[in-house]
C-alpha cells in the first residue's frame, strides 16, 4: 500500500509543525454517560501553520552506503480519527479485516508494549468498540527505503523561491514508506530551508526542475498561474525504438488504476490529457523525446509514451513484460485490472524489485485501497497522503496535534512476541543493557517485521529513470536544469 511503513489503523497522518497550535474545541454540552459507556472527547481544531520543523528533522539520521542515501530506523506515531467505517466495530476486528499485514499476536504484543493508544490512553483490551472522535495512536518502528546518494542541486534561490534539480528517485515531500528521504526533509536537514511550500510535484522516478514557494502569498500566485495554465512545462525523456521525426500529439484519457501501486492506463473513462512529443535525436536503438504536457495527470508522459510504443527505457511500471508482448502500445492489455497488477508485482517480486515502486510484501496483504488518496510510488497528492488518511474525522480539520516527541522507548531485543503477550509491565522501556535513551542503529525491534528483513538494495542505476523535468516558465520566471547525460545525442548506455 503507499504506503503504511507500520500496522496499525492510526495509519498515515504526517504531523503539523511547530508552527500549529493546538485550539481547543467549542465545549459541548456534556450528557450524563450511561452505566459502562465509554467517554470519548471532543475533535481538536488546529491553526494552520508550517508543516515541519526541527524537531521533526531531528528524528533520525541519514547515512550513506553504495551509491545509495539511507535513513537509519526510527520510532514514529502515525494518528488518525475512527473513520467512519470503523465506528461500532471493534479494535480488533478494524485490524484483522483491514491490516492484516501483521497476524493479530503483534497487535496484541504491541498493546501490551504501549504501542497503542485510544484518546491517548494505552489500549488495554483490543475487543473496545470504537466511536465516532476516537483518536488513535500507532508508534511503529519506521524503516525508510533507501535512494540515490546524489545530492540535491539549487539552481536557484531568492526571497520568493527556491528551485532545485531534483535527482530521480526521491518524493517530494513525505508520503507513504518515505518521509525523511524525501526533498522537503532533505532540503531542510541539510540546507536549512523550511517552511517551504509545495507549487508542483514530481513523480518519485522523475528528474528536474521543483520549484518551491518561501510564503503563501508567491505559492497562491503561482498556482493561479497553473489553475490558468500559464505554466509552460518542458520534459525529455529517452525511449524504446525510432520516434517519428513529425511532431506527435497524443490526447488519450487516463484512468488510474491503483493508487496503491502506482499504475495508471489509457482508457475512455479516464480524465482528458494531452501531450506534444517532438524528438530531438535517435541512435539507431533508443530516441530522445521532448515532451510538452498541456495537463497534469499522473504519469501522463510516461502512459501516453506507452501508448504510442516507445515507454521510457526503463520505466519500472510502463515498460514492463506484465503488460503483454505489445507492452501496452495502443491500449492493448489484454488482462484485466487486477491481473495487470497482479503480474506487474510478480515481474518486480521475481527481480526483488518491489521496493522500485515503493511498496513492500506487507503492503499488498492490505484488504482494502483507499482510492481518495495519493499512490505510493509517486506521491502525487498531499504531504498528508496516506491509503488508510480519509478525512472521517468529524473535525473540520484532520490533522494530528503537535507530535509527541518522546517516542515508545526501544524494547529488549531478545523479547519476543508471546514474551511481549505476556509482559503487562512494558510501560519502563528498558534496554538490554538497562540504560534509557536513544537507540542505535545496529539495536533491532522486537516487533518491527523490518528488522528481522534483509532486503536487497536497489543499485543506483535502478533508482534513475530516463524522465526530466527540463524547464518551467511562467508569467515572470523561467528555471532550467542542465540537460542530463543520458539525453545527449552521443550517449551510449
Amino acid at each position: 500500500m503507499e504506503e503504511e511503513p507500520g500496522p496499525g489503523p492510526a495509519g498515515g497522518e504526517e504531523e503539523p509543525g511547530p508552527g500549529e497550535k493546538e485550539e481547543a474545541a467549542p465545549a459541548p454540552k456534556k450528557r450524563r454517560l450511561a452505566a459502562g459507556e465509554r467517554y470519548v472527547p471532543p475533535p481538536r481544531k488546529l491553526s494552520t501553520g508550517v508543516s515541519f520543523g526541527a524537531a521533526h528533522f531531528a528524528e533520525t539520521s541519514y547515512y550513506f552506503e553504495g551509491g545509495l542515501r539511507k535513513v537509519r530506523p526510527y520510532y514514529f506515531d502515525f494518528r488518525t480519527y475512527c473513520k467512519g467505517r470503523w465506528v461500532g466495530r471493534s479494535l480488533l476486528h478494524v485490524f484483522s479485516t483491514e491490516f492484516r499485514a501483521q497476524p493479530l499476536a503483534y497487535y496484541r504484543a504491541a498493546a501490551r508494549a504501549g504501542r497503542l493508544r485510544l484518546n491517548e490512553e494505552p489500549v488495554r483490551d483490543l475487543d473496545v468498540v470504537l466511536k465516532n472522535n476516537d483518536f488513535l495512536r500507532n508508534t511503529v518502528h519506521r524503516h525508510e527505503p533507501p535512494v540515490t546518494a546524489q545530492p540535491i542541486q539549487i539552481l536557484v534561490e531568492d526571497n520568493e523561491m527556491v528551485v532545485v534539480d531534483k535527482p530521480s528517485s526521491l518524493p517530494v515531500h513525505p508520503c507513504g514508506r518515505f518521509r525523511h528521504n524525501t526533498v522537503i526533509f532533505i532540503l531542510g536537514k541539510e540546507h536549512d530551508l523550511k517552511e517551504l511550500h509545495t507549487i508542483h510535484r514530481l513523480d518519485r522516478m522523475t528528474s528536474g526542475v521543483l520549484m518551491f514557494a518561501k510564503t503563501a502569498e508567491v505559492s497562491k500566485r503561482i498556482d493561479e498561474q497553473v489553475r490558468e495554465r500559464q505554466l509552460e512545462k518542458e520534459y525529455v525523456c529517452r525511449v524504446v525504438g525510432e520516434f517519428p521525426e513529425h511532431e506527435v500529439v497524443c490526447e488519450e484519457p487516463i484512468l488510474v488504476v491503483s493508487y496503491k501501486v502506482g499504475v495508471c492506463r489509457v482508457d475512455p473513462k479516464g480524465k482528458p490529457c494531452k501531450t506534444i512529443f517532438q524528438r530531438l535525436s535517435y541512435n539507431g536503438k533508443t530516441s530522445v523525446v521532448k515532451c510538452l504536457p498541456r495537463t497534469g495527470r499522473t504519469h501522463q508522459i510516461r502512459v501516453h509514451l506507452q501508448y504510442l510504443g516507445h515507454p521510457i527505457v526503463n520505466d519500472p511500471i510502463y515498460n514492463m513484460e506484465a503488460w503483454g508482448p505489445d507492452r501496452g502500445k495502443g491500449g492493448k492489455i489484454d488482462k484485466t485490472d487486477e491481473e495487470l497488477l497482479k503480474a506487474l508485482v510478480e515481474e518486480h517480486r521475481s527481480k526483488q524489485s518491489l521496493d522500485i515502486l515503493g511498496i513492500l510484501e506487507e503492503d499488498l496483504n492490505s484488504s482494502a485501497e483507499n482510492k481518495d488518496c495519493g499512490n505510493s510510488s509517486d506521491c502525487t497528492k498531499s504531504a498528508q497522503a496516506d491509503p488508510i488518511n480519509e478525512n472521517s474525522c468529524p473535525a473540520k480539520d484532520t490533522k494530528d496535534l503537535e507530535r509527541n516527541d518522546t517516542a515508545a522507548c526501544p524494547l529488549n531485543s531478545d523479547t519476543n512476541l508471546e514474551t511481549l503477550e505476556k509482559n503487562k509491565e512494558l510501560g519502563s522501556c528498558e534496554i538490554q543493557d538497562g540504560q534509557t535513551g536513544e537507540k542505535s542503529s545496529e539495536e533491532k525491534d522486537p516487533l518491527c517485521v523490518e528488522c528481522k528483513i534483509t532486503r536487497r538494495d536497489p543499485s543506483p542505476k535502478e533508482l534513475v529513470m530516463y524522465l526530466h523535468a527540463l524547464r518551467y516558465k511562467g508569467a515572470e520566471f523561467e528555471y532550467c536544469s542542465k540537460m542530463p547525460e543520458w539525453a545527449m545525442e552521443d550517449w551510449e548506455e
